[in-house]
Order: C-alpha cells, then structure tokens, then sequence
C-alpha cells in the first residue's frame, strides 16, 4: 500500500481528498493546524462509511518545520493542499507569506524524504489575472502579480506556485511535480464545515445579497477536483504540467436560474457595478468579488481532459447540491 500525505486535512478540498484516497486503498498521512480537529476529521469520514485505520493525522503548520518530518515519513506521494482562503481580503500577510513558505517548505520535505510526485493546489487565480483584456485562458496563462488591483488571494496562489516551478527548476530534486488549478470549488461538504467557497451560493440564498452581482465565474465541484489530484498524482504524463479544471463558467444570473427553477430564492436582478464597490468598503468579504466584476473568463480545460482522462460532473448538479447542504445545515 503506498502512501501519500495530504497536508490541509480539514479544508474543503483536502478532506474530499482523504477520502478519495482511502476509498481506493491508499494510506494517508493528514496534516492539520491543531490535533484538536482530529475528531471532526474522523467523524466525518465515518459518515461515508470510509475507515479510519488506514490514516495518521500529525498537527503541523505551513510557517514552521516543526512536524513536518514525522508527517513526511514513509510517504510516497504528496497532495499540497492546505493554503490560506477567505472570501475577505484581509491583508497581504495573511495569504502570501503561508502560502508561499508552506509551498516550499512542502517541497523541500519530499525532496529530503524522497517522494516520487508532489501535486501541488494552486487555483484559476493564478492564471485569469492578467489585466490585460483576456478573455480566454490556458494554461500558460499567469496572473499579473504587479497590478495593484490584483487580490491578496490571487496575488498568494500565484507567487506560491510560481514559487514551486522555481524550487523545481533551481534544486536537482528527486520527485515530479504537478499542479491543478480549480476555478470556483462547489459542491457538498464531508464536515459541517461548508467551506469558504460555497459561500457565494449561501451569501445568494441567506438574504445577505439583496441583488445579484455581474459576476462570471467558473464552477467545479470539489469532488472533481479531488479526483483531479489524484489522477494527477497517478500519472507520469502529468509530470510538470499544471491543470485548469473547470465544468462550466456561468455569469451569477445564470447560477441563480438554476436555483430559482429548483424552488430555491435567489435575487434575480443585477446590481450595479459602483453599488457593489461602495458596499465593499463596509463588507470585508465582498472586496474580492468587487474587483472580478464584469470580467467574461472562459478556461479551456482540455489539458486535463486529454491528459487525466478528467469527467467533470455538470456545473448545475454541484450548484444545486451545495444549496441542499446549506437547507441541510439550516444556513437558509
């Protein structure tokens, strides 16, 4: 049985990865900020039905060695996912400086344990930020780090995995390495967590966005992007590539189409583009929304299609799931 480590183990996506993983017989070693979680983690696997035997959870932190030597240990393979993500920009310090030092120091752990493959979670904010009229991408597309408009979130999942390709280039390392770049993550949980991504639909349903913004987004369901990770992991051609994956891209009236037409209530009118700006000054959360707006953003998502044999489930299925869990958990 090989193993992998998966760092972020209570996050949206690296719990779904855990999962995954266990249920096609790999073990799994999980990291986590603090051990005081593990039971979350555990129960919620336990809901699935999924064993726990097969995984070990070590506490370790992004800034910090400390840990990551005994999470490390015998692993063959690691999944990268852990990285800052709120939908509030907080501040530049906040994103850039885990997500960059954790990347690397994530690398710099497999090359002294000798992993053969790292697949690192970088993000479509890495690639669409060009500033420059694009409206179709790739991905030898990358975000422009140097535009002041760009969002702290953004600016630290580019530089974190422009940070990575430089490690591998700039060191004689002993492992592969390959990296996905989801758009926007949807989908049900495995935690009562429901994760910051879901949050666009929740603000949607919950009352908080009175109207609707001119927003196009691409949507991807997280147990896709799970998968993604794995194929990924799996695959000798996928080493040292990196991987848009993306279902559909959907302007927010679209997205609220498909939640009114299953009974849901959804604001159906758009709101103007300098009222979203005005707002974002008094709600945290919408500063990264209000600098998307307007922009069409269309991925091309034929790489990981070709090359990972990648099935996206359809965009509607995950958006209408992810408003099930929010009536589940009585969040509308």
């Amino acid at each position: 049985m090989e193993k992998v480590l998966v760092t972020g183990a209570t996050g949206f996506v690296g719990l779904h990865c855990i999962h995954q993983l266990l249920s096609q017989g790999y073990r799994v070693n999980g990291t986590l900020r603090s051990l005081s979680r593990k039971e979350e983690i555990e129960q919620a696997l336990a809901k699935c039905n999924t064993s726990c035997d097969n995984l070990a959870l070590f506490e370790v932190d992004l800034l910090s060695d400390k840990g990551w030597d005994e999470a490390m240990d015998g692993c063959d393979y690691v999944l990268h996912v852990a990285s800052p993500f709120v939908l509030s920009d907080e501040s530049e310090e906040f994103f850039v400086k885990p997500a960059v030092e954790g990347a690397t120091r994530a690398l710099k752990f497999a090359q002294k344990h000798h992993v053969k493959k790292v697949v690192l979670t970088s993000s479509f904010a890495a690639v669409g930020d060009t500033f420059d009229g694009t409206q179709s991408f790739d991905e030898t597309h990358w975000s422009d780090t140097s535009n002041e408009r760009m969002s702290f979130y953004a600016k630290s999942k580019t530089l974190a995995e422009k940070a990575a390709w430089d490690y591998v280039k700039n060191n004689d390392v002993n492992f592969k390495l390959s990296v996905i770049n989801p758009t926007g993550v949807l989908g049900p949980s495995l935690s009562s967590d429901v994760g910051t991504s879901n949050a666009l639909i929740l603000r949607m349903l919950n009352g908080s966005m009175p109207a609707l913004v001119k927003l196009h987004v691409g949507i991807v369901d997280v147990r896709d992007v799970a998968k993604a990770h794995i194929l990924a992991m799996e695959s000798d051609q996928a080493n040292g590539e990196r991987f848009i994956v993306s279902a559909k891209e959907m302007w927010m009236d679209e997205i609220a189409h498909v939640l009114n037409s299953d009974g849901y209530k959804a604001p159906q009118k758009n709101m103007p583009n300098w009222l979203l700006k005005i707002m974002a000054w008094f709600k945290s959360d919408l500063v990264v929304l209000s600098k998307m707006v307007g922009k069409p953003r269309d991925c091309h998502t034929t790489k990981a299609k070709d090359i990972l044999d990648w099935k996206p489930r359809p965009a509607e299925n995950s958006i209408l799931e992810t408003a099930r869990q929010l009536k589940q958990y009585a969040l509308i």
